[in-house]
C-alpha cells in the first residue's frame, strides 16, 4: 500500500503558520518506524506538483516536467478509447480578471452539471474540429482533446494555477500557440452565451474558459497492477486558503487514514506532498536505535 497526501503543507506563510499549531500523534508515531526514502520536487514554480510526481514515479510512468499524460490515462476510465494518439485535458473554467492579474476559481466550485457541460462542449465542438483536434466528452470537468501537437506540449497542472495569476502557468512552446488562439475564442463565443446568462441569473459563476494539461500518448501511462491511494482531503481547503478547514482536515486526517497506518504493520509505504517538495516513508519496523532519531512532524511539514 502506498499512501499518498497532497497539500501536505503550502507555501503560504499563514498555512504555514498554521501547519506549527497541528497536534498529530499518529503521523509521529508513524515516523518513529518509517524509514526515509528519497524526496522529489523543489519548486512551488514547476509545472507538475510533488503529488503528481509521487503517483506517476510509483506507476512508473514518464514523468518529466509538465509532461505526465493524464489525459490519455483518465480517457479509458471514461469509456474513450485514446488508442496510440496524442491527448490533453481541457477543463472548463472561470478566470477571475481582477486589477493587476488573472486568477482561476477552483473548477470545483462551478456546480457544472451534465446538460449545461455538454452545451458548452457542443457550442466549441467545430472549433476545435475546423483546426484538426479530435473533441471528446468524459464529464462536466473532463473534455478530451487529441492533436499530434500535444505529444511532447509541457502544461501546468490545475493545482498548480488554481487561485494564483495564470501568466506564469500559460504554455509558451510553439505547439501551445494554436490552443491558446482557440482559447481566445472560446473566450469570445461563451462571452454572453446563454449558458453564462442563466448562471449569472442564479448566482453562479460563469463558464469564460477552458485550461489545457495533462498532455502526452497513452503508452506513457499503463495502468500499474496497483496504483498509490491519494487522501485529497487537505486540497479543497488548502487552496482556498481556509487554514482553520486546513488544520481540521489535518486532525480529521490523522486520527483516521494515518491512525490505521499506524497499527502494527502492514507495511506501507506514507508520502506527504507539499507544494515544494514530497518527501516518502517506509513504514515497517525500524530499527530500535532509528525510533530515537525520528523526525518529528512538525519538521517533515516544514520540509514541505
Amino acid at each position: 500500500m502506498h499512501l499518498i497526501v497532497p497539500f501536505a503543507n503550502v507555501v503560504s506563510e499563514a498555512g504555514r503558520h498554521a501547519a506549527t499549531t497541528l497536534e498529530l500523534p499518529h503521523l509521529q508515531r508513524l515516523l518513529a518506524r518509517a524509514t526515509p526514502g528519497p524526496c522529489l520536487g523543489g519548486d512551488e514554480m514547476s509545472l507538475t506538483p510533488p503529488h503528481e510526481l509521487a503517483f506517476a514515479r510509483h506507476c512508473g510512468w514518464r514523468a518529466d516536467e509538465g509532461r505526465i499524460a493524464w489525459a490519455a490515462q483518465r480517457a479509458s476510465q471514461d469509456s474513450i478509447d485514446p488508442g496510440g494518439q496524442a491527448w490533453g485535458w481541457l477543463t472548463p473554467v472561470h478566470l477571475h480578471l481582477g486589477t493587476e492579474q488573472v486568477s482561476m476559481a477552483d473548477p470545483e466550485t462551478l456546480s457544472l452539471d451534465e446538460p449545461t457541460a455538454r452545451e458548452l462542449f457542443e457550442s466549441v465542438r467545430t472549433l476545435f474540429e475546423s483546426e484538426g483536434f479530435v473533441l471528446r466528452f468524459g464529464a462536466p470537468l473532463r473534455w478530451y482533446l487529441s492533436h499530434p501537437s500535444l505529444a511532447e506540449l509541457p502544461t501546468a497542472s490545475l493545482d498548480r494555477v488554481i487561485g494564483r495569476h495564470i501568466d506564469a502557468w500559460l504554455p509558451d512552446a510553439p505547439a501551445a500557440r494554436l490552443v491558446r488562439r482557440l482559447q481566445s475564442e472560446v473566450q469570445m463565443l461563451w462571452y454572453g452565451h446563454a449558458v453564462n446568462e442563466r448562471r449569472e441569473a442564479a448566482g453562479l459563476l460563469t463558464v469564460n474558459s477552458l485550461w489545457l494539461s495533462g498532455c502526452g500518448l497513452a503508452a506513457e501511462v499503463p495502468m500499474p497492477a496497483q496504483a498509490p491511494q491519494v487522501d485529497d482531503s487537505l486540497r479543497t481547503p488548502a487552496l482556498a486558503e481556509d487554514w482553520a478547514a486546513w488544520c481540521e482536515a489535518w486532525r480529521t486526517l490523522d486520527a483516521g487514514p494515518l491512525a490505521a497506518l499506524a497499527e502494527p504493520p502492514p507495511e506501507a509505504t506514507l508520502t506527504l506532498a507539499g507544494e515544494r517538495r514530497a518527501a516518502s516513508f517506509a513504514l515497517g519496523a525500524a530499527p530500535w536505535w532509528q525510533r530515537w532519531r525520528a523526525p518529528s512532524a512538525a519538521a517533515v511539514l516544514e520540509s514541505l
